[in-house]
């Protein structure tokens, strides 16, 4: 109910109520009535008095039956200023708190707005710097394979040292083993050297059934030389030469085969004069043209300056090694080169008298053709 109509209604009520309050204590004075043995007059202005106060009781409880706000402000008006109090104390904290959170947001923001002009220096500044991480990756995985492959370079380094050390010692070994045999050599006790032929021939089979006799015949000729070197002036009543017999299945099997081969039979070790074995093994290659006529084996150059007697005949001793070494790669089992002596002394004089100041071109040429087992015969002679 909105508050006009409330009062017209209260108006209203006050006045009937009134009217019947006066018309009330107006009979009750008529008639002369008593209560509380009051004088009628006395009665009369209780009577009105007690009709004012329901006047008053029925228009307070008629605005309160009506009206919630009525009700609500009259009974907890004090419960709700507190309240509203709380509020405003609420509203202000509220209010304050707002404030802060405006200028925390205002700071906020502008830290915002420096990070977001920081971070847009910093995009500027990382983007060179992520170029140059880019190019370092790359370089890194390069340096990685670089690493990896000079790992494998070290460890192929490390095996091959381990292997020169292997090598050493074995070398130092067999160094050990050489000066003893050199003072055996020295006291010219050894017969037979490391490494030396006792038997050689050239194979070519008709028949595959034929091996075995022809290895044996082989090991005879070799027993036979080793018998006359190690035990001279005995008879050859025995056999002191001992081939592993492996080897010699393996020969026998190997010369079997179509082609011709060239056998040989080798001492193992230095045999002193007077031992009773001699250790061997057999060595076998296949025959083969080694050289054929006019090939050229070894050149070299003379200058002017190198034409005296000493470093002509030193110039003509590399030039030889170097055509034994050239046919040594090609094959040969020849022990050294075969050339005409008075014809390589007469090249010498010839050079050493020689007054042109030009250089000297010296080739070393095959006089005839030489297969594997053969002996290989040379000349020197100026290139043309």
């Amino acid at each position: 109910m909105s508050g006009w109509l409330l009062i017209l209604a209260l108006l209203i009520l006050g006045g009937v109520l009134s009217t019947l309050g006066d018309r009330l204590g107006s009979r009750v004075g008529k008639a002369r009535l008593s209560l509380f043995n009051l004088r009628p007059r006395r009665t009369a202005v209780l009577i009105t008095v007690l009709t004012g106060s329901m006047i008053s009781a029925l228009s307070l409880g008629l605005l309160l039956l009506v009206s919630t706000q009525l009700r609500v402000g009259l009974f907890e008006l004090d419960a709700l200023q507190e309240r509203l109090k709380d509020s405003r104390r609420a509203l202000k904290a509220a209010e304050d708190e707002r404030r802060q959170a405006k200028a925390a947001s205002q700071k906020i923001e502008s830290e915002l707005i420096d990070s977001r002009k920081r971070a847009a220096t910093l995009r500027r500044e990382l983007e060179p710097l992520q170029q140059q991480r880019d190019v370092l990756e790359k370089e890194r995985a390069r340096l990685s394979q670089d690493i990896k492959a000079r790992d494998a370079d070290i460890q192929r380094t490390e095996r091959e040292l381990q292997s020169v050390r292997s090598r050493i010692t074995a070398g130092e070994q067999e160094l050990v083993a050489l000066e003893k045999d050199l003072l055996a050599l020295r006291r010219g006790s050894v017969a037979v050297r490391s490494g030396q032929v006792l038997a050689r021939a050239t194979v070519r089979l008709e028949q595959p059934n034929q091996a075995k006799q022809v290895v044996d015949r082989l090991l005879q000729e070799a027993n036979l030389k080793a018998y006359a070197s190690v035990r001279p002036g005995e008879t050859p009543d025995r056999q002191i030469l001992l081939v592993p017999r492996s080897d010699v299945k393996r020969l026998q099997s190997t010369i079997r085969q179509s082609g011709t081969w060239v056998v040989s039979l080798r001492s193992a070790t230095n045999v002193l004069r007077g031992e009773s074995i001699v250790y061997a093994f057999p060595e076998v290659r296949p025959n083969r043209t080694i050289v054929r006529p006019d090939d050229v084996l070894a050149t070299t150059t003379i200058e002017a300056e190198e034409r005296s007697s000493d470093a002509i005949r030193n110039r003509l001793n590399l030039l030889l090694a170097s055509s034994f070494a050239e046919v040594q790669r090609r094959g040969s089992l020849s022990e050294g080169l075969q050339f005409d002596g008075n014809a390589l002394n007469q090249l010498g004089r010839a050079l050493v008298d020689q007054t042109s100041d030009d250089p000297i071109g010296l080739q070393v040429v095959s006089v005839r053709s030489s297969d594997t087992a053969d002996p290989v015969m040379v000349k020197i002679e100026i290139q043309p």
